[in-house]
């Protein structure tokens, strides 16, 4: 397969909005939060173009330094919105989701960057980048879903060690349901864009078997860190989620 993906004029790209401002009038007519929904949208489009010219200063820059702090910037702010819905202990737990989301999806980056990949240099950006949004943003979902839960297990009254077992499971819900659906109910976005991009779909297969592997460890090394070091016997704080 040699086609290259065809280039999306920025005029012909508006079209899919059009759908979008019929929902939004649908939203509107049903007295529901329609300035939201817009408001969404026009952040989402903003940001992604913002992203763009971002991504392509960093590929040609082709700076470890600037790669480097991307990574920290996207371990420390993923930590901050895994615990959003915890907002008042948020401070608190903050080091703990940092932990847990920097060695969960770090080891695994490393993994699949450095061995499996054998990146070269090591932190070539426009793999790299990419990779770690990835991992990482999956890591922060998992941490999320499990102090989520575990708070919401200690307020029922349930003994530590049972509600983290909870908690654990619960985290692993979306990416074992995606496992199951990949391929059967969903063609990933990854997998999808590199067939629209000219690559066989045999080898857009095997790095789509990569990035559910990856996404899969991280979130469950990630959830895990997180309730084994918030474990009461572990910390002098017993009353960061009592």
């Amino acid at each position: 397969m040699d086609e290259a993906i065809t280039p999306i004029p920025f005029t012909r790209l508006l079209i899919i909005f059009i759908p979008s401002g019929i929902l939004s009038f649908i939203i509107y007519s049903w007295s529901l939060e329609w300035k939201n929904c817009l408001y969404a949208l026009g952040r989402m489009l903003g940001q992604l173009i913002i992203m763009g010219y971002f991504l392509s200063y960093i590929f040609n820059s082709n700076s470890s330094l600037i790669v480097l702090c991307i990574l920290i910037s996207m371990v420390v702010i993923g930590s901050w919105i895994a615990l959003r819905i915890l907002n008042k202990k948020r401070i608190n737990l903050l080091k703990y989701a940092i932990i847990s989301i920097a060695l969960g999806g770090g080891i695994n980056l490393f993994i699949v960057t450095q061995l499996l990949l054998q990146l070269d240099p090591w932190y070539k950006p426009r793999f790299m980048i990419p990779l770690a949004g990835m991992i990482f943003s999956s890591a922060m979902n998992g941490v999320s879903l499990a102090a989520e839960r575990l708070q919401a297990e200690i307020d029922k009254g349930i003994k530590y060690n049972d509600a983290k077992r909870v908690a654990f499971k619960a985290s692993l819900i979306p990416i074992i349901n995606s496992l199951f659906a990949v391929g059967l109910v969903s063609l990933p976005g990854m997998m999808t864009g590199q067939i629209l991009s000219g690559t066989s779909p045999l080898i857009a297969a095997r790095y789509q078997i990569m990035v559910m592997c990856m996404i899969f460890n991280s979130v469950g090394l990630a959830s895990y860190l997180f309730l084994v070091l918030l474990n009461p016997k572990r910390i002098k704080n017993k009353f960061l989620f009592f």
